[in-house]
């Protein structure tokens, strides 16, 4: 296994050059919703439980957002390779118009009619009223998130991770202060609450969407090309559609998968104590799992670029499998430092931060350690799915993956243990990881064979 991680010199400092922006940007975003949560839970239990209820429809809209920008770099990254600053373009104009009219449909359906969506994700009506106000905000912040994450997206794929990093930095502090602002009434500004959260998030994406335009016509990575922009063709468009289209349906499913989560936590016979505690460990998990995510990132556009500059089969093959195993053992040293700070930090520090005592304190222990002893198989599956799979344009097979295992096994057995086993909350934790450990074995035989690299910049007739 270890030979497969003799490269070139100067081969993971690139890679870490890489990564570590997108690292950071992630740790950024994650702990922005750690921060929410933290100012949330300040106003209870009650209100820590509805803002994570009205959060499931709002992670079907991330997970487009994340479908359209994942869609959209596996062609960018290719093109990369070839240099064909008008095809990355016109890439991005079709992503842009679709993502953004998806959006508009979602965001108008959230504000007409949240205490509906709401009823739908917790038996508890309360939460539903608490929650309705966060919901009709929320929503819009993310037609705006849309655009910004495209051209983060765009930059990211011709290897400028950079931009995103500083973006998300100065949208993370506006958005911190503008909550505190909001959230509890202070330097003159009204006490909103729950809906003070959601308007500090749409004003500071707002902001990242006007950088975003400012930057286009300063960038000296990639300069877009306007005429092919607004005027893409119809080549380009069914490019797209061939490609991300399974990628998108791949993240609202499985965005979908993972917000039934939290909808089966949120019928269980305690469901406030569920919802608070996996409003905690949820955040603080994925702030680990931030360096599979950069390193997942890095993996797609070094693939995609290889592909992209017309190495063989086996130089690609080569260079997945070492960044693959690379990114197993990372999650291995993540996963120890993370279990071992659940006594020594998060139990006696953190939790009792969050308000979470005894019963609520008891089943985020559980969550914590399950979740934490599978970062590695996390780490495997993130960067084979969204990494090599994708990047090789085998976005069917990496759709198949990563979905089967959460709505085969993980659903179904949490659901299983959680609403008619009703059993102690450390089983529900394991069954919660149940899809990691199927998908990683499964992943891991797509990706020892070169069936998964395609060249996507190819036309029909070229193929």
């Amino acid at each position: 296994m270890f030979a497969v991680l003799h490269r070139e010199s100067g081969f993971y400092r690139r890679l870490w050059q890489l990564s570590l922006p997108m690292i950071l940007q992630h740790l950024i975003t994650f702990s922005l919703g750690l921060i929410d949560t933290f100012m949330v839970s300040q106003l209870g239990n009650d209100a820590m439980a509805a803002v994570t209820a009205a959060n499931v429809p709002v992670f079907l809209l991330m997970s487009i957002v994340f479908g359209v920008q994942s869609g959209l770099g596996i062609l960018v990254s290719q093109y990369w390779g070839k240099q064909d600053h008008a095809a990355i373009s016109r890439a991005m104009g079709v992503a842009s118009f679709f993502g953004m009219g998806l959006s508009l449909v979602l965001a108008l359906l959230f504000f007409l009619f949240p205490v509906p969506i709401m009823d739908l994700l917790s038996n508890d009506h309360h939460l539903s009223l608490l929650g309705a106000p966060y919901l009709r905000i929320i929503g819009f912040s993310y037609l705006f998130n849309m655009f910004s994450s495209i051209y983060v997206g765009v930059q990211r794929s011709v290897e400028n991770p950079g931009f995103g990093l500083k973006l998300y930095g100065f949208s993370t502090v506006l958005n911190t202060v503008l909550n505190y602002f909001l959230i509890f009434g202070k330097m003159g500004f009204p006490a909103l609450g729950i809906a003070g959260a959601a308007l500090a998030t749409l004003c500071a994406r707002m902001s990242e969407c006007v950088i975003c335009a400012v930057s286009i016509g300063r960038s000296q990575t990639i300069r877009i090309r306007w005429d092919a922009f607004f005027r893409p063709g119809g080549e380009m468009a069914r490019r797209f559609v061939k490609y991300a289209t399974p990628v998108l349906f791949n993240e609202i499913a499985w965005g979908a998968g993972n917000s039934m989560l939290t909808v089966v936590l949120g019928h269980t016979v305690n469901s406030v104590a569920f919802l608070s505690a996996y409003s905690v460990t949820g955040n603080l998990g994925r702030l680990f799992l931030v360096v599979c995510f950069g390193l997942g990132a890095s993996t797609a556009v070094m693939v995609g670029k290889a592909i992209g500059e017309g190495q063989s089969h086996q130089e690609v093959l080569s260079l997945s499998r070492c960044l693959l195993v690379f990114t197993f053992l990372v999650g291995v040293v993540l996963a120890a430092v993370s279990t071992a700070l659940v006594p020594l930090l998060f139990q006696p520090v953190v939790f009792p931060i969050f308000k979470l005592y005894g019963e609520p304190a008891r089943i985020a222990t559980a969550l914590a350690v399950t979740a934490f002893v599978a970062i590695p198989l996390h780490a495997y599956t993130i960067s084979a799915v969204t990494g090599v799979l994708r990047s090789g344009g085998d976005v069917t097979w990496a759709a198949l993956l990563d979905l089967l295992p959460q709505w085969c096994i993980g659903l179904p057995l949490t659901a299983l243990f959680a609403l008619v086993l009703r059993l102690d909350p450390w089983w529900i934790g394991v069954a919660m990881q149940g899809e990691s450990i199927v998908k990683m074995p499964l992943c891991l035989l797509r990706c020892r064979k070169t069936a998964w690299i395609h060249d996507v910049t190819l036309s029909e007739a070229e193929l």
